[in-house]
C-alpha cells in the first residue's frame, strides 16, 4: 500500500528536525531507518532532506511510506470473515473459535493470517500481515489488523500506553458473587510459565511477570453452577485470564489446559467482547462491540 502523508509546520514547530517531527506523529525509530533509504520516501517541496534537516514554518514534510513485500509465504484460504470495521490504516476482525491468528508447524492454511491473505488477494491489493492485539486459537472477539508500517507503530505503541481498552466476556464456575465486594474486584498476581511446558503458565509469586486483571460479576444460573463475567486487562500475559481466575477459584469451562470441563462448552469459555481506541491517524474514538458468540448464550441470564 503506497501511503503519503504531508505535515505543515505551524509557527510554534518552528526549527524542528525531521526526526523529532516524526517521532512526535508516532513513527517508530526502526521505520525512520527505512524511511532514510531512499531520497524519495522524505522530501520537502519535492526536494530529499535528511532527519537531521531542521523544519520551517510554512513548510510541508511530505513522509512517502516505505513499498514493502508482500507476506507471500501465507498462503491464501478462502474464509468466512467477520469484518467489523475497515479503512486504509486498520482493521477491526471479529474472530471465529477455532482459528490461530499465525501459522505454526501442522498449520499453515487455517489461520486468521491465512483467510486475511485471501481477502486481499481476492481484491488484488498487496497484503503485508500485522495483528495488533492477540487472541488465543480458542478465544472469540476482537481484534485489530494494521494496514501499514505507521499505523502498526502508533496502535503498538498504545499497546504499550494501555490506550487500547478491551472487555472480555467469560463464562466461569461458580458463584462470582462470593468473590471480591459482590463479584468484583482485582487479580494481582504475577504470572510464569510453567517448568517443563512450552505454553502452559500459572500464578508464581516469586519468578511471575507482573499481571493485573479487574473482574465484575455480570449474571449467574444456579442451573449451570456458571458465572457470567466481564474482565479488563491491565497488562497482556499469556493465558492471563485463564490462569487469574483459576487462581481466584473460578476458572473458564471448556478450557483444556486450565479448567478440562466440557459439559456446555467445547473451547475456553472467553469472547473479546468490546474494544475502545483512539484512531491512529485521526484521532477520533473508536468502539466496537462483537455480539456474543452461539456457544457462549447459554451462559446469559436470558438465553
Amino acid at each position: 500500500m503506497n501511503r503519503i502523508f504531508t505535515y505543515p509546520i505551524p509557527p510554534q514547530e518552528e526549527g524542528i528536525t525531521v526526526e523529532a517531527l516524526l517521532l512526535s506523529h508516532g513513527y517508530s525509530r526502526r521505520l525512520i531507518i527505512d524511511l532514510k533509504k531512499s531520497p524519495e520516501y522524505l522530501t520537502v517541496a519535492g526536494t530529499h532532506v535528511y532527519v537531521t534537516r531542521q523544519l520551517h514554518a510554512g513548510e510541508t514534510l511530505c513522509v512517502r511510506l516505505p513499498d514493502e513485500p508482500d507476506s507471500a509465504h501465507i498462503v491464501p484460504t478462502p474464509m468466512d470473515l467477520d469484518i467489523l470495521y475497515e479503512d486504509d490504516d486498520l482493521l477491526v476482525i471479529n474472530k471465529q473459535a477455532d482459528l490461530p491468528i499465525h501459522p505454526s508447524q501442522g498449520n499453515y492454511a487455517n489461520t486468521l493470517a491465512n483467510g486475511m491473505a485471501w481477502y486481499f488477494a481476492s481484491r488484488n491489493q498487496p497484503f503485508v500481515y500485522r495483528v495488533i492485539n492477540r487472541l488465543d486459537r480458542d478465544t472469540t472477539g476482537l481484534l485489530i489488523l494494521a494496514r501499514h508500517a505507521l499505523s502498526a507503530c502508533i496502535l503498538s505503541d498504545m499497546v504499550k500506553k494501555r490506550r487500547i481498552h478491551r472487555t472480555y466476556l467469560a463464562a466461569v464456575s461458580g458463584d462470582l458473587r462470593n468473590a471480591g465486594t459482590d463479584g468484583c474486584g482485582i487479580i494481582d498476581a504475577p504470572i510464569a510459565r510453567v517448568d517443563g511446558s512450552t505454553i502452559e503458565r500459572r500464578v508464581d509469586l516469586l519468578r511471575g511477570e507482573p499481571a493485573r486483571t479487574h473482574y465484575r460479576f455480570l449474571s449467574y444460573q444456579e442451573s449451570l453452577d456458571a458465572s457470567l463475567a466481564e474482565l479488563k486487562l491491565e497488562t497482556g500475559r499469556t493465558h492471563q485470564i485463564r490462569v487469574h481466575m483459576k487462581y481466584l477459584g473460578y476458572p473458564l469451562f471448556g478450557d483444556f489446559l486450565y479448567h478440562p470441563d466440557y459439559r456446555y462448552i467445547r473451547r475456553q469459555s472467553l469472547h473479546s467482547w468490546k474494544l475502545e481506541f483512539p484512531h491512529p491517524l485521526r484521532g477520533t474514538m473508536l468502539s466496537f462491540t462483537a455480539p456474543v458468540p452461539e456457544d457462549m448464550k447459554i451462559f446469559l441470564p436470558f438465553s
